[in-house]
């Protein structure tokens, strides 16, 4: 079945009425009295910042409030649909206190006092003045943090929801007060028809219980109701595998090509450049993992993964970055992994790399690489290029949402496409329940053996769930879901969802103004990474990698540390030229995930040293590029002018610059990190002790169980994970299929 502009993209919201968080009217009145306190009403006269944009669109950005109707349904909406249920659980009680006079007293002191009886008004009827007073207040101090962690939250997601929402024509009023356009241009040369998986695909969303079962026997495959469940439709294949991304989609070629009868299986959907909106809110709604909004439990990460065809690969930042020769001697020697000391797994970089067309040079840089490759030449510091997977003159700052052009070669354009070629289906938007696993007596070394996987379709109009039977599973579907998919199924290995590692990042910033001529463009625009500096102390010790980041504005909001209204409204008119750079570092601190969406990480004292020296560094570049101002998003608003500034009072600022604990902390300071990249949480060792999964990928306790996608990786790689991952899925999925040529030859 065909579709045309896939629905899911149009960046449309839902009418007000058909809102369904739950909020009582008292939470929702105290709900929008938070939203109009983060952004509020300001007279127009006091505007400080020269207008990027019309006097009229400056006019509407100063005078718009965050409270207007339907945003505060719509923050709400997300709260509930998204966030943590700890934080739904505290955010709904806070609102619902500051609901009642008492309770606005209790929370808010003095300040919520009035001249009338009962002379206490609620947190909705303060005046505008007393409301950011209280914000302030809960935002610095630690001996309120369950307080500054809802407020917090409801601030990123108020601001998210501000600057993301877009009208029916697909527009934001704000937008062009901070001078941000959608890049809406399009490789001409890509069919808007064009659907390069379209005869393997099956997608759930356009299926019924009747039209499903069709569309696998048309494809070729055994498909039977389940003799004892009527509800089990049971389909046959050599094959199964759960995820379509750097590390499924890798597997699904190389096994295909063999000769196997495979079937992907994708929560997500299946999108084409002409289905790409550009818009943040469908955008990260539909293309990642939980909506794009997804933290740690401490709050203190916020965590993006790719979740629709192509996975991650769809939606990165393009980089290209071999695993690095200190990296692979550390596998292969300190872990015994003969693998990542293999030619073999040097000749699958290569391969790799040809096959999704990485070019190493760039015509023409963006606003932020310019900047940073600028800082580095005045600073005589090394800065390289970054090779990408796309063209040498592809221009696009918005891969990150699905390249538009149709030039970015993720997994969807080229991996998939092999596999398709070679008589795969690929199953969209169905999830894995769980593996099926039986008692082995085969009389291998393994407890157990598994015979393939129960799907569940995530579309209204199937009721049926589906029993794929296969001789090889294999789990792709990411460090995040990998875990939890093989704990719930009932392996106990320790290593499963341990050793979690996620590249934690923090960034720096600079603003540089229009009247700055040298560097041509907005922030947003041009190749996102094409540019990288190596912080390195001594020879060779490589502490951090910074690069530069796509950032939206509404991420851009998120980001900002609130100090005001009036300050956020002048932040933003300054998005468009404040170029980021960000510092990542190999962390040697890891985490756990065992259950879905419940992910935890600690950073160890190493890793905070060198985020402290990567954050000083990107400073240090951003001043040398030439920007009037500086700072970090630690909470305090940590920033400097930088006009006549001495080195000495640089060094004594950059003293100050230290990576600050989450927002959970009892510290009156604190930061918000990132996370693009996972690895680690079913590593790869010599045996069961040191590993999830042998060196072949296969489960320790279940034969016919294999996994292939980051969380095999043995720690963290300290660079872009992309190549290491397609690299190692490669070497994995070469192995399954002569194992299983010589299984049908004997």
């Amino acid at each position: 079945m065909g579709k045309q502009c896939h629905p899911l993209l149009s960046g449309r919201r839902k009418p007000t009425s058909n809102y369904s968080h739950g909020f009582s009217s008292a939470e929702m009145e105290s709900l929008a009295s938070v939203c109009d306190t983060i952004l509020p009403s300001i007279p127009f006269e006091e505007k400080q910042v020269p207008p990027a944009g019309s006097n009229k669109a400056l006019e509407y950005f100063y005078k718009a409030s965050a409270s207007q109707a339907p945003i505060p349904d719509e923050v709400a909406e997300i709260i509930v649909k998204r966030g943590l249920i700890e934080a739904l659980i505290l955010t709904r009680v806070i609102l619902l206190i500051l609901s009642t006079k008492l309770g606005t007293f209790l929370l808010c002191g003095s300040l919520c006092w009035s001249k009338k009886w009962p002379f206490i008004n609620r947190f909705s009827c303060m005046s505008l003045e007393n409301r950011e007073k209280v914000l302030q207040k809960w935002f610095k101090h630690s001996f309120v943090t369950p307080i500054r962690v809802a407020f917090f939250y409801m601030e990123a997601v108020c601001l998210f929801v501000f600057f993301s929402r877009v009208d029916e024509n697909g527009g934001n009023p704000a937008w062009e007060a901070i001078n941000y356009h959608v890049d809406t241009d399009q490789n001409e040369s890509y069919s808007q028809k064009e659907r390069p998986l379209q005869k393997g695909i099956i997608e759930a969303v356009y299926e019924t219980d009747k039209t499903l079962l069709q569309s696998f026997t048309q494809k070729g495959f055994k498909v039977t109701q389940h003799s004892e469940q009527q509800s089990v439709l049971k389909i046959n294949c050599d094959v199964v595998i759960i995820g379509s991304g750097c590390g499924g989609g890798v597997a699904a070629a190389v096994l295909a090509s063999s000769g196997q009868k495979v079937i992907v299986v994708e929560k997500g959907n299946y999108f084409t450049p002409s289905d790409y909106s550009l818009l943040d809110g469908p955008s990260l709604d539909q293309l990642y993992e939980s909506g794009g909004i997804l933290t740690t439990v401490d709050g203190k990460m916020t965590i993006l993964a790719g979740s629709t065809i192509g996975g991650g690969s769809a939606v990165n930042w393009s980089a290209c970055i071999k695993t690095p020769n200190s990296v692979l001697k550390e596998w292969a020697e300190y872990q015994k992994l003969n693998l990542y000391g293999s030619h073999e797994y040097v000749s699958a970089m290569e391969t790799v790399w040809e096959r999704i067309g990485v070019t190493e040079n760039c015509v023409q840089e963006g606003f932020q690489n310019q900047i940073l490759r600028k800082g580095c030449e005045n600073l005589g510091l090394e800065v390289e290029r970054v090779p990408r997977n796309s063209s040498e003159d592809h221009y696009c700052g918005s891969c990150s949402y699905g390249c538009r052009k149709g030039d970015k070669r993720g997994a969807d354009r080229t991996w998939l496409v092999d596999a398709v070629n070679h008589g795969s289906v690929i199953l969209t938007g169905c999830k894995a329940e769980r593996l099926i696993l039986e008692r082995n007596n085969n009389g291998g070394l393994r407890e157990k053996k598994c015979s393939g996987v129960i799907i569940k379709p995530l579309s209204n109009n199937i009721t049926m769930k589906l029993l794929i039977e296969s001789k090889v599973t294999i789990s792709a579907c990411g460090a995040l879901l990998t875990p939890p998919l093989l704990i719930s199924s009932g392996l106990k290995n320790p290593n499963i969802g341990e050793n979690l590692h996620l590249h934690p990042v923090l960034m720096a910033w600079g603003y540089f103004p229009y009247s700055n001529s040298e560097f041509k463009g907005n922030a947003y625009e041009g190749g996102i990474i094409t540019s990288a500096h190596k912080v390195v102390t001594g020879y060779s010790n490589e502490r951090a990698l910074i690069e530069t980041p796509e950032l939206s504005p509404a991420k851009f909001g998120v980001l900002c540390p609130w100090e005001s209204g009036l300050d956020m409204k002048q932040r933003m008119l300054k998005y468009a030229r404040t170029a980021h750079l960000i510092t990542i570092i190999r962390d040697r601190g890891a985490g756990e995930v065992k259950l879905e969406g419940r992910i935890s990480h600690k950073l160890s004292p190493l890793d905070k040293e060198n985020l402290r020296a990567g954050l000083r560094q990107a400073l240090r570049i951003l001043v040398a590029a030439g920007a009037v101002e500086v700072g970090t998003h630690r909470s305090d608003g940590q920033r400097i002018k930088c006009k006549g500034i001495s080195k000495k009072e640089l060094e004594e600022f950059l003293d100050t610059v230290y990576p600050a604990e989450g927002a959970m902390s009892q510290q009156e300071k604190w930061a918000i990190y990132g996370s693009a990249h996972q690895m680690g949480s079913c590593r790869m060792g010599i045996n069961e002790i040191e590993g999830a999964v042998d060196e072949n990928g296969e489960s320790w306790e279940a034969e016919g169980l294999f996994v292939c996608d980051g969380s095999v990786l043995p720690s963290a790689v300290g660079v872009n994970p992309m190549i290491t991952i397609q690299s190692t899925a490669y070497c994995l999925s070469k192995k399954i299929a002569e194992s299983l040529k010589k299984e049908q030859s004997s």
